[in-house]
């Protein structure tokens, strides 16, 4: 997961992608509590409460009294395809609430996973939609939306109504005087006198009245949406623990694919580096046995050169193993391994390890690999003049901060390989948040699962 938004230093912050689609966020010059009231969301939000109300009592009147028919009948052979079919009859409702809730709520809620019977014949089909956890849930959601839709939905048309009404009431108060025969709404009326609001300085304030109540409605409104959308979410979608394993299935493919790409990059390195030399090296120490007794001028020469691709070889051998996991790291930890690193960048480093004990093997090899990368970008695409490397632990997590001076403008959604790092943070539960204007400077935050 890749976030945009950069938290502070060393404040633990999990990111959550708040705009529908990936739409980017506009600019605006009025304060958000004067637009509020024009705004397409807040219409979009009132106008799925007002649906709620059509659309719900038609939902708790099928599920109650075909469930409720169904119970009653499960004495007998008919009760129980009364009741699977009004499971899937509520799984039908809550489809058309998903997507009701993603066209007027910007809230995408996956399809729960369809019944399937193991053999594919009725009774199975039957026992399936009873046995599933999704299809009571669905029946729950009939039934508990209805009460809560009358609710808000009253309440959010009377207060939009009356806030309206207030804040226009001078443009129509004068129907009082030509058709109803009195000066205004009647604020109080007993046998003796009446109180009606036909002054100037009544209609004024009548219409700041209105105003205030239209000002605060849609926050109100938005407050009612809310709890629709957590009753979807939680209701209407899949189960944590089928999310979690959906999640880990992925998880899994990401690690599967990670591995084999780094066995192919080492299977690259070792024949087209180190490999190759060696063979270089055979041939070479071979013409040099053979003109050993002819030139010996030659083949010391030759034996001279050698002796340089050995230490050639060497060292690339040395870098893959560093690259695979250096032992610095296994050794000494990651301030050692992390300040090895950050010797060999081509700007200087500041290097600040905050760790009171070494977290698990495999979190502190992906930490030194975040890391590495992250030198490396800076290395070869920031421009920069100094970067700083900050890891510190913050309750359950691992944090790892690299923040440079440079150009600035770093984009994972660009195919750079902050997507692959992110995705390789993502395949142990980690985080990794870009926040990189264009001018700089530039501060990514990587956060692991501590595992100690």
């Amino acid at each position: 997961m890749v976030t945009a938004y950069g938290p502070d230093t060393r404040d633990h912050q999990r990111s959550s992608d708040a705009a529908f689609a990936g739409q980017p966020p506009v600019k605006h010059f009025l304060p958000a509590g004067l637009r509020a009231p024009f705004e397409g969301r807040t219409w979009r939000e009132f106008g799925h409460l007002q649906l709620s109300l059509l659309i719900s009592p038609v939902m708790f009147a099928l599920a109650i009294s075909l469930t409720a028919t169904g119970m009653g009948m499960l004495i007998t052979f008919l009760g129980v395809p009364i009741l699977a079919g009004s499971l899937a009859m509520c799984r039908g409702f809550g489809a058309f609430e998903r997507a009701r809730a993603r066209g007027l709520l910007h809230l995408d809620v996956a399809a729960p996973d369809p019944v399937r019977g193991r053999t594919g014949g009725a009774m199975s089909w039957m026992g399936a939609v009873l046995k599933n956890g999704a299809s009571w849930r669905h029946l729950l959601y009939s039934l508990l939306h209805f009460p809560w839709a009358l609710f808000a939905g009253v309440l959010s048309l009377v207060l939009w109504v009356t806030g309206w009404s207030l804040l226009t009431y001078p443009l129509w108060q004068w129907v009082f005087p030509t058709w109803v025969g009195s000066g205004g709404i009647q604020l109080y009326g007993d046998d003796h006198h009446q109180i009606y609001l036909d002054s100037p300085f009544e209609l004024a304030a009548t219409s700041v009245c209105g105003l205030v109540l239209v000002l605060l409605t849609p926050w109100l409104v938005r407050g009612l949406t809310n709890v629709d959308r957590l009753m979807v979410a939680g209701l209407l979608g899949p189960s944590r623990l089928a999310t979690r394993v959906i999640e880990l299935e992925s998880d899994r493919g990401v690690v599967v694919d990670t591995a084999a790409a780094d066995l192919r990059r080492i299977e690259r390195d070792l024949h087209d580096g180190a490999q190759a030399r060696l063979v270089a090296l055979a041939m070479d120490l071979g013409l040099a046995k053979e003109k050993l007794t002819d030139d010996p001028e030659a083949a010391a020469r030759m034996v001279d050169e050698a002796h340089g691709e050995v230490k050639v070889a060497l060292q690339e051998l040395r870098d893959l193993a560093r690259g695979i996991h250096p032992a610095v790291l296994t050794d000494r930890g990651l301030d050692a391994a992390l300040s090895a690193v950050a010797s060999r960048c081509t700007v200087p480093v500041a290097v600040e390890v905050d760790l009171a004990s070494r977290p698990a093997q495999a979190i502190e090899g992906i930490a030194y690999f975040t890391v590495s990368e992250l030198l490396q970008n800076v290395s070869k695409h920031s421009a920069a003049r100094s970067a700083t490397v900050d890891v510190w632990r913050a309750a359950d997590r691992l944090m790892l901060q690299v923040t440079d001076n440079g150009r600035g403008g770093a984009d994972p959604s660009a195919g750079s390989g902050l997507a692959g790092l992110a995705e390789r943070l993502g395949a142990v539960d980690g985080v990794l948040v870009v926040d990189s204007p264009v001018g700089g400077p530039t501060r990514i935050t990587a956060e692991l699962p501590w595992r100690g």
